[in-house]
């Protein structure tokens, strides 16, 4: 089997998508027999810091059994990225010097894309990069970035991406055609309709929601790129003529906090139905808070292919999205949930009435036509048949 230099801009316990996909496929890659080291960068360290070894909780997320763990490697930024790099690369060639590797993968084009091939061409090694969601247009629109977009896109021995858009995109920027869709993937046993209704109500009860409130449902770190003015005008909307809270399945980032008390002067009534649950760290309670919304709601800008919409899809809920990246390529308008356009997003509200307008059994079966998908396509083993290609692609011998 390999050894894999692996290097991502998150890794568990860091929150979001990209997190959870870095740690899902280092799992993964390690249960296939592959030695693992992760490089992962930290604003928590001091600059140039290396900190190595796992934590307890990244022990608990990675879930390692009978394969090797991963070795975790966390530098700590500098303020400017080419210090960081600089200094990354004296860590790279460090740990080559002790391990020899025989992959690079970057997760997501910058840093760790670019990164991941700058390092393998300079030793002589196969680098992967995998294209995550909206690397690609944020490398591509602003001047400064397009050569070094270009560059990683062409010169990386494999490409990935997560939806046959990115794909497509990854073709028009660099001309390739050979890129590989490695899907995310849910764990569709953790993910699944399994709390009874008395369970149900008493999560229920215990976040405040009435008895008769429809409960709109997020998941995620809420930010612009997520439709956040799209979640509240919607909600104010949707309680014009029901009643209706939503739950906020994770955290408001930040930078985002003043859209929330704007609309909390404006809309004083309906702001008190926004409940957050803040981050949480067990998919587990994830899982049980998605099956208390009567419909799942993702208005994003941009996408590659949700985790949070393929999680929720999995629970059997009925979902309505925007058709950003790769989400029609899971969402078939009025079989496996509804797409509102990019264009239309302030129409959100009108969409959820109309979808809570259905009848209950159709409702539900577009809920399982959901599900059915995820299990088919979306699974952990899928994923791993997938990466096993990859590797092999690579590395023809491997075994």
């Amino acid at each position: 089997m390999s050894r894999i230099l692996f290097l991502a801009e998150r890794f568990p316990p860091d929150i979001g998508g990209l997190a959870s996909s870095a740690g899902r496929i280092v799992r993964n890659l390690c249960q296939l027999g592959h030695e693992v080291d992760v490089l992962v960068w930290s604003r928590y360290l001091q600059p140039g810091q290396v900190l190595n070894g796992s934590s307890e909780l990244e022990e608990h997320q990675i879930e390692s059994d009978s394969s090797p763990n991963p070795q975790i490697y966390r530098v700590g930024l500098y303020r400017h990225w080419d210090m960081s790099m600089t200094q990354t690369l004296n860590v790279l060639d460090w740990l080559h010097s002790q391990r020899s590797y025989q992959v690079v993968w970057g997760h997501y084009l910058f840093p760790a894309g670019f990164l991941a091939v700058w390092f393998a061409q300079l030793n002589i090694l196969p680098s992967l990069v995998s294209a995550r969601g909206n690397d690609v247009d944020r490398g591509a629109f602003p001047p400064g970035d397009f050569a070094r977009l270009r560059w990683t896109l062409e010169e990386a021995d494999l490409i990935t991406s997560v939806s046959e858009d990115l794909a497509k995109k990854i073709q028009l920027v660099s001309g390739r055609y050979d890129t590989i869709v490695l899907k995310n993937a849910v764990n569709t046993e953790l993910f699944a309709p399994t709390l009874s209704a008395a369970d149900k109500l008493a999560l229920r009860q215990s976040l405040g929601i009435g008895e008769r409130e429809v409960v709109l449902g997020f998941s995620g770190e809420l930010r612009e790129k997520k439709g956040q003015k799209f979640l509240l005008q919607g909600l104010t909307q949707v309680r014009q003529h029901r009643d209706a809270c939503l739950l906020i399945i994770g955290e408001v980032r930040a930078t985002q906090e003043a859209e929330l008390q704007v609309y909390s002067l404006q809309h004083p009534e309906d702001y008190q139905r926004i409940i957050i649950t803040e981050h949480l760290s067990e998919p587990e309670t994830v899982a049980q808070y998605l099956q208390l919304c009567d419909v799942f709601l993702l208005p994003s800008l941009w996408e590659g292919l949700p985790n949070a919409l393929l999680e929720a899809m999995s629970c059997s809920l009925g979902c309505i999205a925007s058709d950003a990246g790769g989400i029609p390529e899971v969402i078939v308008a009025g079989e496996t949930g509804f797409l509102v356009s990019r264009s239309q997003l302030h129409r959100l509200g009108e969409a959820i009435l109309e979808y809570l307008e259905l009848d209950e059994e159709k409702r539900k079966l577009i809920g399982e036509a959901a599900r059915d998908l995820i299990v088919s396509e979306f699974s952990l083993a899928a994923e791993k048949r997938r990466l096993q290609k990859a590797i092999a692609r690579l590395i023809p011998n491997d075994s």
